[in-house]
């Protein structure tokens, strides 16, 4: 039985059959996880820029004021719009706008006002129309879902309990005279 088992094994130690494959095995593995994290930074970059986009086209519209002063609803639906790649972006962007004082600074919480759509809904923190020449700050905050929660960056986000991670832009502008 012994001999047996010795005459396998240095008959397997001899061979270099499959040697290729275990080479493949590895490097693949290596690749794969390479090109998936590439993948998830280009949606994520993608997203975000999209996000930021929809953020200053909203202020820009809002800062010049044309009249009329759009509500909380209206700003939402506005940016999402004009973030096209952003799915689920009325359920999971939240928004707030303050007005801050140049002249003695407070900054807002550090934290953002996040919330993803399976979450119970809560009221906004803050969302206050400026008056003319003051200094406002927007912040969107946007949940969203990792294409690839398991792999290497999607392991590393920071998510919540449902796996949804934030992406956070902010802007500043100033409040046209009407």
């Amino acid at each position: 039985m012994m001999s047996r088992f010795t005459r396998i094994a240095s008959r397997f130690r001899k061979s270099d059959d499959g040697n290729a494959t275990v080479e493949f095995a590895v490097f693949f593995t290596v690749f794969f996880i390479i090109l998936a994290t590439g993948v998830e930074i280009a949606y994520m970059n993608m997203r975000h820029t999209m996000l930021e986009r929809g953020v200053d086209l909203v202020t820009r519209e809002i800062r010049l004021a044309t009249g009329h002063i759009p509500g909380y609803a209206e700003v939402r639906t506005k940016i999402c719009d004009a973030a096209a790649v952003v799915s689920d972006c009325e359920d999971n962007l939240r928004l707030e706008m303050v007005q801050v004082d140049p002249m003695s600074f407070v900054a807002p919480p550090s934290s953002a006002d996040c919330q993803n759509a399976v979450e119970e809904p809560r009221p906004v923190r803050s969302f206050v129309h400026g008056q003319a020449n003051q200094l406002m700050l927007i912040r969107a905050c946007l949940k969203f879902k990792p294409m690839m929660p398991t792999t290497a960056l999607g392991k590393e986000l920071l998510k919540d309990e449902e796996g949804y991670a934030q992406l956070i832009v902010t802007s500043a502008f100033v409040q046209e005279p009407r």
